[in-house]
């Protein structure tokens, strides 16, 4: 048996042609078309990655939150207070805050709040405000606030 350190360089070279020819699928027998076949082949593979990383790009675009799933955000006027259920069909890492902030800046306390962060966004809370504020504020203060606090939550993960 002849160790390969010892083969001819012809032996060597044929059999590197062997490889490239099953590697690249040719069916050629000569050296020039097996070149040939092999340098087709890696210009279709270079095709194939430029497509992949255009469908890489055009999914990273498309696969925000903001744009595959919008939040839904309801307000019900309760006797003392107000129920607020904001939803999304994806996480929201962060939102939560947004929102509590929302709601510290209306003067409203959180009574009662149930709420899921893992695969999806859903927050169902019990919103109280104090005797001064009974009067003044209406369910749609409260769904405009917690709208801007989702805007200025989105607009921060964008630049981000």
């Amino acid at each position: 048996m002849v160790s390969r350190e010892h083969k001819r360089p012809a032996t060597l070279l044929h059999e590197k042609f062997q490889l490239l020819r099953s590697i690249t699928n040719s069916h050629a027998m000569n050296k020039t078309s097996i070149i040939f076949d092999a340098s087709k082949y890696i210009e279709e593979l270079k095709q194939k990655v430029e497509r992949l990383n255009q469908d890489i790009a055009t999914t990273a675009q498309n696969s925000t939150p903001q744009t595959l799933s919008p939040l839904q955000v309801t307000v019900e006027t309760l006797e003392k207070g107000f129920l607020v259920n904001v939803f999304s069909e994806t996480s929201c890492p962060g939102l939560l805050v947004s929102i509590l902030e929302a709601f510290e800046e209306l003067g409203l306390s959180v009574l009662e709040a149930r709420v899921s962060c893992t695969d999806q966004f859903q927050l169902e809370a019990l919103g109280g405000e104090s005797e001064e504020q009974v009067e003044s504020m209406d369910a749609q203060v409260v769904k405009q606030a917690v709208l801007e606090a989702i805007k200025n939550w989105s607009e921060s993960n964008i630049n981000q």
